[in-house]
C-alpha cells in the first residue's frame, strides 16, 4: 500500500495527508465484493445472522473508503474524513460478532461439556459486550464529529471511541482465551461437566468422552478461520487503541501507509476468510440455523 502522501503547503487536509484515491479505489472494491459475495452465501446456505454481521460490516468499509475517496478529491473537507473514521472503527464491531456466533456453533456440534460457557451463553455474553462497545464508539465518532465540525480539539470524542476499541479488544481476548481452553479440553479429553442423557440422567464424563468424535475436516477447517479471524481482529484493534491513544492528530492517525496496512488490509483478510471458510458449508450444511440453541 502506499506510504504518506506529500501535501502541498497550499492544501490543508485533517488526514494530515492526501488519501491515495487508487488506494481507496482498491479498498472499495475490496469490500464491495466481499459483501455482495456474503449475501449471496447467506441466502444459499441460510445463514440470516451473517447478514448484519459480516454483510453490514462490509457495507460499513465501503462507506469508510469512500469517505477516504471523497478526501482524496477534496483533501480539505471536514464531513468525508468525519465519515470515514467512524466508520471504520465501528464496522469491524459486527465482524466479531460472527466469529462469537461460529465458535458457538462449533461448541455445539463438537461438545458443550468441554467449555465453561454453552453456546447460547456465548452468545448472550460476548454480543452484549461487542453491542456495548460499538454503542461506546458511535457516542464516542459522534461527540468528536461534533467537536470537530465547530473547529474544537476532537480528543475528549477520540477517548470515547478508544474506549469502546478496548472493550472490544477485551471481549476478543476473553473469547480467544475460552476458545483455546475449549479446543484443548477436547483434544486432552478434559471435559468440564457432565451433560443429561437421552434418559434425563447425567451421563459421566468418561462415558460421554468415550463415544466423542474426532473433529471433521469442516469444523478444522472453521477453526482455522476463526483463528485467522481473530488474530487479524486483534492486530487492527491493536492498530486503532495506539492511533486514538496517540490523540486525534498525533503521528500514528497522520500515516497513512499505517491505516492501509494495520487497519484496511486485517479487515479485507477477516471479511474475505469468511467467504472462503464458510460456516455455511463447513458447519451446517443441511441444517438450518434456525435450529440453533444451547
Amino acid at each position: 500500500m502506499s506510504s504518506n502522501s506529500t501535501l502541498p503547503e497550499t492544501v490543508q487536509s485533517p488526514y494530515g495527508y492526501v488519501p491515495t484515491e487508487a488506494v481507496c479505489i482498491v479498498f472499495i472494491a475490496l469490500f464491495a465484493i466481499s459483501g455482495v459475495l456474503h449475501l449471496g452465501e447467506a441466502i444459499k446456505w441460510r445463514t440470516w445472522w451473517m447478514i448484519p454481521t459480516m454483510v453490514l460490516a462490509n457495507v460499513g468499509e465501503v462507506i469508510g473508503w469512500s469517505g477516504r475517496l471523497w478526501s482524496s478529491r477534496n483533501p480539505p473537507l471536514l464531513d468525508p474524513f468525519l465519515m470515514q473514521i467512524s466508520s471504520t472503527i465501528i464496522s469491524p464491531s459486527f465482524m466479531s460478532a460472527a466469529n462469537f456466533t461460529i465458535l458457538g456453533l462449533i461448541i455445539k456440534k463438537v461438545g458443550s461439556q468441554y467449555s465453561w460457557l454453552t453456546p447460547r451463553w456465548y452468545l448472550i455474553i460476548f454480543v452484549t459486550f461487542d453491542v456495548v462497545s460499538l454503542v461506546v464508539q458511535a457516542i464516542g465518532g459522534a461527540k468528536a464529529s461534533g467537536l470537530a465540525s465547530r473547529h474544537e480539539d476532537a480528543d475528549p470524542g477520540a477517548k470515547i471511541m478508544l474506549y469502546g476499541i478496548i472493550a472490544q479488544m477485551i471481549a476478543i481476548v476473553i473469547y480467544s482465551l475460552l476458545g483455546a481452553e475449549f479446543i484443548t479440553r477436547f483434544i486432552l479429553n478434559k471435559p468440564v461437566r457432565a451433560i443429561p442423557a437421552k434418559d434425563g440422567s447425567f451421563e459421566s464424563f468418561d462415558e460421554k468422552a468415550n463415544g466423542r468424535s474426532a473433529l471433521d475436516k469442516g469444523t478444522k477447517l472453521m477453526l482455522i478461520g476463526l483463528v485467522i479471524n481473530t488474530l487479524f481482529m486483534l492486530v487492527r484493534s491493536s492498530y486503532r487503541t495506539a492511533e486514538l491513544l496517540d490523540g486525534w492528530s498525533g503521528s500514528i492517525i497522520t500515516n497513512q501507509a499505517l491505516f492501509n496496512w494495520l487497519d484496511g488490509m486485517p479487515i479485507t483478510v477477516c471479511t474475505y476468510t469468511f467467504n472462503v471458510l464458510h460456516p455455511g458449508y463447513l458447519l451446517l450444511k443441511a441444517s438450518k440455523l434456525d435450529n440453533y440453541s444451547a
